[in-house]
Formats: C-alpha cells, structure tokens, sequence
C-alpha cells in the first residue's frame, strides 16, 4: 500500500477529520488503511465508534478515539434520542472540520449533529442498503420509507458528499431524487491490499468452499447450508466451511447454537470469527457468498486478490465483483439449487477454478486496489472541504502523489 506522505498529527492546524461508525471491528476491517492515510496526507484524525474489540488498534494506529455507547440493533426512542445527544456532544468536542460517517445509522445521527453543531463539510459513506432496505421482514418494511425520507432530507445538501460503492445504489439514489447525482461519488468498495493477499497454488485434498460472512440470514448463509446439504448428499466430494460470527446488533443474525447444529449434522464446518483472512482464502478452493444485497463486499474482493474462483449472487453489489463465467459465477438470491449448481461445477474442475481465478487477481489489481480507494475518498475530502483546506500549510497530496511504499 503507498503511504500518503504528509506531517500528519504533527501539524498544529490540521484539519480535524472525524469518522462516525458503528463498530470498532468494522472501522478497523474496512477503513483504518484510509484513516491512516489521511493522517499521513496532514489531517488529524478522531475516530467516535461503539469499541467492544479493537480500540486499542485503533489507538496503535496514532489515531484519538472516542468510544460511543450506542446499539445498531435499538429502536427505542429514549435510547435513540440517548444516542443523538451523545453524538451531538462529540462533534461539539472535536469540533470537526470534516466529519465521515458510514452507515445507516452514523449518517442520519451525523447529519442531524453537523447540522446542529455547524460542522463545515460532511461525507456521508453508505456501504450497501443492508438489512432496512434488503430484508423481507416487518420491521424492515416499516423502517424503509422513514430512512428513504430521512437519507432525502439530510444527504441532499451543498457540504455534503455521498459515497456509494456500487452503480445500482447511485441509480437508485438519484432516481428516487434522494440526491442531486453531482452530490455522489461512485467508490468501489474499501479496497484490498494486492501485497497481503498473494497467490498460492490450491492445497491437495478435497475441495473447500468457503462462506466469508457475518452469519447473517441476508448473507444467504441458509441457502449456502441447504446447497451443501444438497451436494453431500448427491456424492460430491467437497467441504463446505462458514467463517465468521453471529452479529447479535442484527435483526438478520443466526445464532451460535443453530450454526453448531448444522456442524453436527456434517453438512458444513464453522469455523468462526477470524483474523487470518489470507490464509482462509489460500486454503480454499471456492469462495461462495450467496448474499441478498451488498455495498461491495470486501471479502469477495480479498478473494478474488487470492485467484480463488467467486460464486455469488445476481444483485447489487455482488455483481460489481464477479463476471458471469469471467471470476465466477451468479446466480439468482435465495435459490439454493442454482447455488448447488454453480458450486458443483466449480468443484469438479480445477482447470475450470484456475482460470477464473486468474481472472479475478486480474481485475483485485487494476479495479479493486486500495491505493485506488484511498487516492478517490482523499479527492472527496478536498472536494468537500475546500472552505477549510487553506488551513494547510502544503496542498494535500494529489490523487497521482504515491510515494514510499510500505
């Protein structure tokens, strides 16, 4: 990854770059590099997120945090307006220059406190539409038109900058006018680092597909288990492991008990929460994701950086990653027998799996890199800032400045 080179925190006058997220583990798995970097390039940056795993990363990595005492999964009123005093009380310490807000609920509360507490430029990162907008169930569609109105009335605004991070969100923003389509930059993804997840040739032994998810319903893990259970029954020699772990903060979240019980039954292996994503992918010889909706999914982008070969979903954000018959192959939602299908054909050809795996590596490196994501989110930020960008000394770097490699 290129360092962005810069005199960081060391600068008295540096612009104040706040990032308002959910969790810590999310920060630190799709945006610390970026963090980094915009320390790097001279700005000084606070991090406010709920920290239950890793706040002292985020400290060892020279920024401030600030912990926040919110919940994802709450509704409840008090708790919420609980939760917006908070917020509101962290962009009055920090007194942000630029604030980044990722997801849902950071956004609204974001926008809400900037406004509030007079914050000059605002960038607003929605990663997918995740479980308001793609799930089937009650509260799901009871939440939609509210958040549809709310994102309306907030995003649409002349210090505001939204990210999208893939064609079929901006369309549906700008369609349904919840922001003017100068107002939005396409970024695909958070990016992935080509140096850490190298290529190794597949191990021997029966092939493993792995699912690389929070065990989520609208990951598609259900259909993922039924598919495996399909093909061991069928004679088809291949293991089937889930990596990852519940998320209770989610209505869509399956349970540790449920996912031991299909261990037991030998239909998958669950091997949980795991830090060690370049190994999991070398092991494997497919990359499954049968998810309902994605922003862009990080972990399919790491797979494809490894040259395993994709099985995914038909839908927006999956579709941005994998070429139908190119990397991979898509398949509809929730069809478990066109998943099996896909998965089968994968299985049974290792000349089939080579090829589009290097195909995919092709296209981690020119379409997925993540000195590409930093270089585009550090243009955001001066296009969004440029009433506080005299503050610097220097011009931030521009988006040709790569300089020493680490």
């Amino acid at each position: 990854m290129a360092r962005y080179v810069g005199q960081g925190a060391h600068r008295v006058n540096a612009p104040r770059l706040l990032f308002l997220i959910s969790e810590d583990w999310f920060f630190c798995s799709h945006r610390l590099p970026l963090a980094i970097a915009a320390r790097e390039a001279g700005y000084h940056v606070t991090v406010a997120t709920r920290v239950t795993r890793d706040g002292d990363r985020i400290r060892d990595a020279g920024l401030d945090l600030i912990p926040l005492h919110w919940s994802r999964r709450s509704t409840h009123p008090l708790r919420e307006w609980s939760a917006l005093r908070e917020v509101v009380s962290v962009f009055r310490r920090v007194r942000p220059d630029i604030v980044h807000q990722v997801a849902i609920k950071p956004v609204l509360y974001g926008c809400i406190a900037a406004r509030l507490t007079g914050v000059p430029a605002v960038v607003n990162a929605v990663a997918g539409l995740g479980y308001v907008f793609a799930s089937r169930d009650l509260k799901a569609r009871a939440l939609r038109p509210v958040v549809r109105a709310a994102f309306h009335l907030l995003l649409d605004r002349d210090n505001a900058r939204l990210i999208l991070q893939n064609a079929d969100d901006v369309e549906h923003f700008v369609r349904e006018r919840i922001v003017h389509r100068p107002r939005v930059t396409l970024i695909r993804g958070s990016g992935v680092d080509p140096d850490r997840f190298t290529v190794v040739p597949e191990p021997d032994g029966d092939p493993l597909v792995v699912l690389p998810a929070r065990m989520l319903r609208d990951k598609g893990v259900e259909e993922f288990v039924a598919a495996a259970r399909s093909l061991r029954r069928s004679g088809v020699a291949a293991r089937f492991a889930l990596v990852g772990s519940p998320d209770p903060e989610n209505p869509a979240c399956i349970d540790e008990a449920q996912l031991k019980a299909w261990e037991a039954e030998g239909v998958v292996e669950y091997w949980g929460w795991r830090t060690d994503m370049t190994a999991v992918f070398q092991q494997a010889h497919v990359v499954c994701l049968p998810s309902y909706r994605e922003g862009l999914p990080k972990a399919l982008i790491e797979a494809a950086a490894c040259a395993r070969p994709i099985v995914t979903t038909d839908v927006p954000g999956c579709r941005e990653v994998v070429r139908d018959g190119d990397n991979g192959f898509l398949v509809p939602a929730r069809d478990d027998a066109r998943l099996a299908d896909a998965l089968r054909r994968l299985v049974a050809s290792g000349s089939l799996r080579e090829r589009m795996g290097r195909r995919g590596r092709e296209r981690a490196e020119q379409e997925f890199s993540l000195d590409r994501v930093i270089r585009e989110t550090l243009d955001v930020y001066r296009s969004a800032a440029g009433a506080v960008e005299h503050r610097l000394s220097a011009p931030l770097p521009q988006a040709s400045d790569r300089r020493v490699r680490s």
